[in-house]
C-alpha cells in the first residue's frame, strides 16, 4: 500500500529537503515534522537554525503516515525503526511487524463485534420508539 504524494511538488532524485518540502509533500504542518523530530522518528542535519532532511528522514516520515493511518503508536513506530537501525537485516523488525499488524486486526475485528452488537441495540430501541410514538400519535 503506497502512501500517496504529490510528485509533482517534490522531484524524486532530489536528495535533500527543507522542512517546508516535506510538509507541501505529505500535506502536513512543518509542527508534525517538528513534533516528530522532538519524538525521536526524525533525525535532520542542522545547519545553524536550518533543518536539512535526506530521504532516509524522507522516507521515515512517509513509513510514520503510513504507521498513523495504519493505528500505529508513534512508540510502535519507534520501535520498529530503533530495531531496523540496530539490525539491518530487519528480519526482527519483520518479525515484531506481524506481530503488530494480527494484534491490530484483532483489535479491529473485536471492535467490528462491538459495533454490530450497538447497531443491534440502537435498532431494537428504534423500532420500540416507533411503535410508541405511533400508538401515541394514534389516541
Amino acid at each position: 500500500m503506497e502512501f500517496a504524494t504529490n510528485p509533482e511538488r517534490v522531484r524524486r532524485t532530489q536528495d535533500h529537503f527543507s522542512i517546508g518540502d516535506l510538509a507541501r509533500e505529505f500535506d502536513i504542518t512543518t509542527r508534525s515534522i517538528r513534533f516528530y523530530e522532538d519524538q525521536g522518528l526524525l533525525t535532520p542535519e542542522r545547519r545553524g537554525q536550518t533543518r536539512i532532511y535526506h530521504q532516509k528522514d524522507r522516507v521515515r516520515l512517509k513509513l510514520i503516515l503510513r504507521g498513523k493511518r495504519l493505528g500505529f503508536t508513534l512508540a510502535e513506530t519507534r520501535t520498529l525503526f530503533d530495531m531496523y537501525d540496530r539490525d539491518g537485516s530487519s528480519v526482527n523488525q519483520l518479525q515484531t511487524m506481524l506481530k503488530l499488524i494480527e494484534d491490530k486486526k484483532s483489535a479491529l475485528h473485536q471492535q467490528l463485534d462491538d459495533i454490530k452488537v450497538v447497531l443491534h441495540e440502537l435498532t431494537a430501541v428504534e423500532a420500540g420508539c416507533r411503535a410508541e410514538l405511533e400508538l401515541k400519535t394514534l389516541k
